[in-house]
């Protein structure tokens, strides 16, 4: 196992204060300026499960509040709203300095028979013989300052290779439209529960970036102030993300200062997994303001 994917699986390993209260890192994930917004639904959606018995979460909606900072723990309270014959209903609290950074509320389920369909993966190139995304910044290192190569070289836990992927310094302006190939090797042999923590933490991973690609915006473009603001995800089969999943993804809407993103999440033999929506903060910087 990689030291990268190790130091995850770290940050996902709560430490428990008492009965309801959990407590996190908030350093070691995306990025050091502020806790990236995958990792704190993923810490809290832990936080949720390790209250829940014999169920698996199918769906999860989170606002987040206040930037989280990297140099602080995190403070994760659980509210057990309910616990009925068929779903478990859970609230969590995310705290730092006695401020709110988010709050989740997420939903289990037993599985249960019923009618079954799905849509139909997109048809996309497959992962194999696409270059990582990890190369593509590798590549791109040099044309950015000393202060900031270690952002593009830096090793992440999860393997990442996109079907049209664009210049991250001077980006054209392309579709919405975004597919993703995604792996986690370390994945491997976890829990169910686990599984749903990490696809959780993947998930916020270039989601907003689906609504930049019209406009010739990256993340590593100084243009706009990015942020989540909200995110909901549904669990629609089980997840096994050693195996390469196809994140599909799209942006129907920008507007008003915001860009809101739809993603459905495939395995590679085309089985719908998942499904997140999710709204953005998408300021032009001129007028950038505190939110």
């Amino acid at each position: 196992m990689s030291d990268t994917a190790q130091t995850l699986l770290d940050l996902l390993d709560l430490e428990v204060l008492d009965r309801h209260l959990f407590r996190g890192s908030g350093s070691g994930g995306e990025t050091p300026l502020r806790i990236y917004g995958g990792q704190v639904i993923a810490q809290a959606l832990k936080a949720a499960y390790s209250t829940v018995s014999k169920r698996l979460c199918h769906s999860l909606h989170a606002y987040f509040i206040r930037p989280g900072d990297p140099s602080r723990p995190v403070i994760y309270e659980v509210d057990p709203a309910r616990d009925g014959r068929s779903f478990t209903t859970r609230r969590v609290v995310a705290m730092q300095n006695g401020k709110q950074i988010l709050n989740l509320a997420a939903s289990f389920h037993e599985a249960e028979p019923g009618w079954d369909h799905q849509h139909a993966m997109p048809e996309v190139p497959p992962p194999h013989g696409l270059e990582s995304r990890h190369d593509i910044l590798l590549r791109n290192a040099s044309r950015v300052p000393e202060e900031r190569r270690k952002e593009f070289t830096r090793e992440r836990p999860f393997e990442l290779r996109e079907v049209e992927p664009r210049d991250p310094l001077t980006p054209e302006k392309t579709s919405d439209v975004n597919n993703m190939w995604v792996r986690m090797a370390a994945a491997k042999g976890a829990d169910p529960a686990l599984q749903h923590i990490l696809m959780a933490y993947v998930s916020d991973f270039g989601l907003l970036g689906s609504s930049m690609r019209p406009h010739g915006l990256t993340f590593h473009n100084p243009a706009a102030m990015t942020a989540s603001l909200d995110h909901a995800m549904w669990f629609h089969a089980p997840v096994q993300l050693e195996n390469w999943h196809l994140y599909s993804m799209d942006a129907p809407f920008t507007g008003n200062g915001r860009g809101f993103n739809r993603g459905a999440i495939y395995t590679e033999n085309g089985q719908l997994v998942a499904s997140v929506a999710q709204e953005g903060l998408l300021r032009p910087l001129k007028t950038a303001t505190p939110r």
